[in-house]
This record gives C-alpha cells, sequence and structure tokens, in this order.
C-alpha cells in the first residue's frame, strides 16, 4: 500500500509543478561578482581584438572589391 496522498503525487500532465516544498536548512545563495572569470574574459577580449584589428584593413579591401564587383556585374547585366 502507497503512503502517498492525493496532494503528493503529480498528475501527468504537470511533471514540473511543485506540489510539496521544504524549508532548507542551509543559507540562501547571495549573488555576488566573479572577479577571476572576469578577468580572465576581459583578457580574452583583448587576446582577439589584438589579433583581428591588423587584419581589419584587409577585411575592408575585400569587402569593397566584392561590392565593386557585384555593382559592375549588376551594370552589364543590364545591358
Amino acid at each position: 500500500m502507497s503512503t502517498d496522498t492525493e496532494a503528493d503525487v503529480q498528475p501527468a500532465d504537470d511533471a514540473g509543478v511543485l506540489t510539496k516544498a521544504y524549508r532548507s536548512v542551509s543559507p540562501r545563495y547571495q549573488s555576488h561578482g566573479n572577479t577571476e572569470m572576469d578577468s580572465i574574459g576581459w583578457a580574452l577580449f583583448l587576446g582577439i581584438l589584438v589579433l583581428l584589428v591588423p587584419l581589419l584593413p584587409f577585411l575592408l579591401i575585400v569587402w569593397v572589391l566584392e561590392r565593386s564587383v557585384r555593382a559592375l556585374a549588376a551594370v552589364r547585366g543590364r545591358d
């Protein structure tokens, strides 16, 4: 024989709904900053920035060439 009452049993369609809450003896979690991970994130960002900024002029040249080729192709297609 089961010891669960009807209030403790969850219906099949409400599988994620909490029906019985328990008090905890552990202290509540207080949010705080994580300085170590913040510094790692900034280091990664600056490292990527240092690597990609020298490539920016080349990317700009490729973008301008690509736009001009598309514009010329559109003009030739109308003739």
